[in-house]
């Protein structure tokens, strides 16, 4: 009888063993054990199997359960808060050179830095509304969004009473950027192709009305350090922008274009923003 134990234990460790590896997801090993009696029953969990040997003195047998994961059921409305996008900016310049508060200017004075404007949004709440069986939804929200345009060249904006852009090559610049600050609400619809997957794939498409609250250039220079420069610089007020937003599982993917130039005249720079979103849907 011993040696029939031993043989059954060792059958019992050779089947752990093989699910184990067959187990993409397996996880740490857990056994119980419990006894009633003279019966003894020793559970091992790995990943979503369940393997129990019921034993005694006499005989020993092994049953191995399957547990099926249990499908996520999205709410009718749900709420997401404080999303955070990190991305690129930049823009498409159509602009007639030279511009007409920008005397003599070329389209290289307007070039960015590449890596270096980069697109900064919080979005204090964005929430999503069932409208056919969850696959169909819509989204909304409100938040800023924070565009940092870093020049190459060391252009420089003034209101002297109007707007003017003037290159100043009596400095050294180690940094230029024009900063605009929206709020914005976007409107988006979205496809959801996994509606029972909490990290699932999808896709949205829409609109956003943004108003500028803020606006400046800051330069750093050898010779004055930092500088600030607050003003409107011509811009326009608001911003309406097509979006979308893309969903590979865990890993979500935003985007902008502008209808139009972010400034009321002189310059025709449509700008447009790429980059990662993290939120929870």
């Amino acid at each position: 009888m011993v040696i029939q134990k031993e043989i059954m234990q060792k059958k019992f460790l050779l089947i752990g063993l093989l699910c184990s590896a067959l187990v993409s997801r397996a996880q740490t090993d857990t056994t119980r054990k419990k006894s009633t009696g003279n019966n003894q029953e020793d559970t091992i969990h790995v990943g979503n199997m369940t393997i129990v040997r019921n034993g005694s003195n006499d005989n020993d047998s092994v049953v191995i359960h399957t547990h099926h994961h249990h499908y996520y059921k999205p709410s009718n409305i749900s709420t997401n808060w404080l999303i955070l996008d990190l991305g690129f900016t930049n823009y498409v310049d159509n602009t007639n050179y030279p511009s007409g508060f920008a005397a003599g200017s070329t389209k290289d004075w307007f070039k960015l830095r590449t890596g270096k404007s980069v697109d900064v949004n919080i979005w204090l709440f964005m929430q999503r509304l069932n409208v056919i069986k969850h696959v169909v939804n819509l989204k909304y929200g409100l938040g800023i969004e924070l565009n940092n345009y870093r020049y190459t060249s060391p252009i420089l904006f003034s209101e002297n009473p109007a707007t003017q852009v003037n290159y100043d090559s009596t400095r050294h610049f180690k940094k230029n950027k024009l900063a605009a600050d929206y709020v914005t609400v976007p409107l988006m619809l979205n496809f959801n192709f996994t509606p029972h997957r909490r990290e699932g794939f999808g896709v949205s498409v829409g609109a956003s009305a943004g108003y500028l609250y803020s606006s400046r250039q800051k330069i750093i220079t050898s010779e004055n350090g930092k500088q600030k420069f607050h003003d409107d610089f011509d811009l326009n007020p608001w911003k309406i922008s097509w979006i979308g937003e893309i969903q590979l599982g865990i890993i979500r993917l935003y985007g902008s274009f502008a209808t139009k130039s972010m400034f009321k005249q002189g310059l025709d720079q449509t700008p447009y923003t790429v980059g990662i979103r993290f939120s929870t849907w």
